[in-house]
C-alpha cells in the first residue's frame, strides 16, 4: 500500500474490539481490574491492559501505533507537547557530564531547551549546519547523540540524513531527528538511517491547530552500550528495545508528560488526511515562494524548491521534490515586516505551523524572543524576517493577498 491507502487501511485502521474505524475515546483517569493480582501483573508489565492514563491509555495507544507504522518505527510514545517529546527523547539517555551535538539552525524552543540542559550538567555543542563536515569536529568522547531537524525551522536547511547517520554510527552514537516540518509524507528519517524521530504532532499531524501534543518514535535498530548509556542498564537484556523500555517504564512514567486521550483522538483524525493536506500545502508553498521572488521590496525569499536554494538537491533526492510547506522572506526592516503581516487578509498571525490555514509570524519578536542576536542570526532569524506556514487555500488568492500586502507597505522604510 502507498501512503494514503496505508493510513486508512493499515494494520491499525480498525478497533479490534468494536470494529470502529476510529478508536473510542477512553476519557478516564484509571482502569478497573477483576482482582488485585491482575492489577499487579498489569503494573509489572506481565499482562496486557491499562491501569492509569498517565502510564497508558487505549486511545493514546491507537495514536502511537499509527505513528509508529507511518514512520516505519518499532514503537512510539506520545507526549503532552512537542517540547515534552524532545525533552524526554534526550533525557532518556543523557545524564550530567554528557554532551550532544546539535545544529544551530533549530526551532527557538529547542535552542532554549538545550541551554536549560546546562543546569543539569549536559553540554550542547552547536554546529553551523547539519553537514558531516561541520558536525565531526564537535564530537568528543563524551558525545552521546546528534540532533537535527529534517527541515530546519525557520532556516529551511534540508539535513543530509544518510550522511549524518553514517557519521553518527561511525562514532557509535545515535542520530535523533525532529521530523515535524517534513512529516512522514515527505520522508521517513528512520529509513534513511536515523535512530529516533520526534514530532511536534500539534503541527502537521494534527493539521487543524486543535490539540497540543508530541511523539517519539524508536527505530529499534540501534544497539545501546549500557556502559556509555548507563541510564539504560536496567534494560540491557533487551538491547534493541532498551530505549523505548526505559522511556516508558522510567522517565516518561515518572515525569508524567502524558497526552490527553481527547487530543490523541484529534490527532488520529488529522492523520487520515495528512497526505492530502501536506502535499497541497507544499505545492502552495513552492508556488507562493516563486511568486514572492518577483515582488519588489522583498528579498531573500527562501524555500527548498527555489533554484537558488542550497537545499534544493537534497529536497529533490530525499523529500520527493516538495520541500515542505514553510517559506520565509525578508521585508527590508522590522517596521515593514510587522506592517506587512498586518495587511494580509488570508493569513493568521499565529506562532504555529502545520495548520490548514496559512499562518504568518515575525520570529524575532515571538518564538525567538528569548534568544540573543547572535543566536538568532545563526538560526537564520533577522529583524525583518517573516515566516509563512502555507495552508490549503487556493494559491491564486494567496499570491494576490501577499502581493497587495507587499505593495501596501512599499513606502515604509
Amino acid at each position: 500500500m502507498k501512503l494514503n491507502t496505508a493510513i486508512l487501511h493499515g494494520p491499525y485502521s480498525v478497533d479490534p474490539a468494536t470494529g470502529a474505524p476510529l478508536p473510542p475515546i477512553a476519557q478516564v483517569s484509571a482502569f478497573s481490574h477483576p482482582s488485585g493480582e491482575r492489577m499487579e501483573k498489569v503494573f509489572r508489565g506481565q499482562a496486557p491492559g491499562f491501569a492509569y492514563t498517565r502510564l497508558g491509555n487505549p486511545t493514546i495507544s491507537a495514536f502511537e501505533q499509527r505513528i509508529a507504522a507511518l514512520e516505519g518505527g518499532m514503537a512510539a510514545t506520545a507526549c503532552a507537547s512537542g517540547m515534552a517529546a524532545v525533552s524526554m527523547a534526550l533525557l532518556n539517555i543523557l545524564r550530567a557530564g554528557d554532551e550532544l551535538v546539535a545544529t544551530s539552525r533549530l526551532y527557538g524552543g529547542s535552542l532554549s531547551l538545550f541551554h536549560d540542559l546546562e543546569h543539569f550538567g549536559i553540554v550542547t555543542r552547536f554546529a553551523a549546519s547539519g553537514s558531516a563536515e561541520d558536525v565531526v569536529p564537535l564530537i568528543t568522547e563524551r558525545t552521546r547523540l546528534i540532533f537535527a531537524e529534517t527541515i530546519s525551522n525557520p532556516g529551511l536547511d534540508v539535513t543530509d540524513i544518510p550522511a549524518l547517520a553514517a557519521l553518527a554510527h561511525a562514532h557509535d552514537i545515535p542520530l535523533i531527528i525532529d521530523n515535524t516540518t517534513a512529516t512522514p509524507v515527505l520522508v521517513n528519517p528512520l529509513r534513511l538511517g536515523a535512530d529516533v524521530v520526534v514530532h511536534s504532532s500539534s503541527k502537521y499531524i494534527n493539521g487543524s491547530g486543535s490539540a497540543i501534543s508530541g511523539v517519539i518514535v524508536d527505530g529499534g535498530r540501534f544497539v545501546w552500550d549500557v556502559e556509555r548509556w548507563p541510564t539504560l542498564k536496567n534494560y540491557c537484556q533487551m538491547p534493541k528495545m532498551a530505549y523505548t523500555a526505559r522511556l516508558r517504564r522510567d522517565l516518561w512514567e515518572n515525569f508524567g508528560p502524558c497526552l490527553a486521550p481527547q487530543n490523541a483522538y484529534l490527532n488520529v483524525l488529522g492523520l487520515e488526511t495528512i497526505g492530502l493536506r501536506v502535499e497541497r500545502e507544499c505545492r502552495n508553498a513552492a508556488a507562493l515562494a516563486h511568486a514572492l521572488e518577483s515582488l519588489s521590496g522583498l528579498r531573500a525569499v527562501n524555500h527548498p524548491t527555489l533554484p537558488a536554494s542550497p537545499s534544493r538537491p537534497l529536497a529533490e533526492r530525499d523529500l520527493g521534490g516538495l520541500g515542505g510547506a514553510i517559506l520565509t522572506f525578508r521585508a527590508g526592516s522590522r517596521e515593514r515586516a510587522l506592517a506587512l503581516i498586518g495587511k494580509l487578509r488570508y493569513a493568521y498571525i499565529v506562532s504555529n505551523i502545520g495548520d490548514v490555514r496559512t499562518l504568518v509570524v515575525h520570529p524575532a519578536s515571538s518564538i525567538y524572543i528569548h534568544s540573543d542576536r547572535e543566536e538568532m542570526e545563526r538560526a537564520g532569524v533577522y529583524d525583518d524576517l517573516i515566516r509563512v506556514s502555507v495552508g490549503i487555500e487556493d494559491i491564486d488568492d494567496l499570491i494576490e493577498d501577499f502581493t497587495q500586502a507587499a505593495q501596501a507597505v512599499s513606502d515604509i522604510e
